[in-house]
């Protein structure tokens, strides 16, 4: 089983490298064009230059503690600390407005309800009085 450890190790290394070229966006790629560095993991793959290669030089730089990761676009934003849903007003915020927009659809649903129940009386009424449009029972 040892002896295979190296082989599956690269193949693991190959297949990371491969992933995340497709994955990296293409305006945050260094050195080449990402089809190149698609071309050089593929074809280098097994004596590991593509993989290394692609980790070392082409994989964009990422952002350690305090620096922010890349915005889309490659642009990067105001350093922000991430919030929890509980605690970020602008989400507690867009709650409160989805619950009344809920709140007043509800409104409207009870409105039409108690409206057809209306209806469906009247019309009971209107029938059990003779006033309907039904024909007289045989008997």
């Amino acid at each position: 089983m040892l002896r295979y450890l190296p082989f599956l190790l690269i193949l693991a290394l190959w297949i990371y490298a491969f992933i995340d070229c497709l994955n990296t966006p293409e305006n945050q790629v260094r050195g080449l064009p990402k089809i190149a560095w698609v071309f050089i993991i593929l074809l280098f793959g097994e004596v590991l230059i593509g993989p290394v290669a692609w980790l070392v030089a082409g994989r964009p730089r990422r952002e350690h503690a305090g620096g922010g990761a890349p915005w889309p676009g490659g642009a990067r934003g105001p350093a922000q600390k991430w919030v929890a849903p509980d605690d970020n007003p602008e989400f507690l915020r867009s709650l409160k407005d989805e619950n009344k927009k809920d709140e007043a659809l509800l409104k409207d649903w009870e409105a039409d309800l108690r409206r057809r129940e209306e209806e469906l009386r009247r019309k009971e009424n209107g029938s059990s009085d003779g006033e309907g449009n039904n024909p007289p029972a045989k008997g």
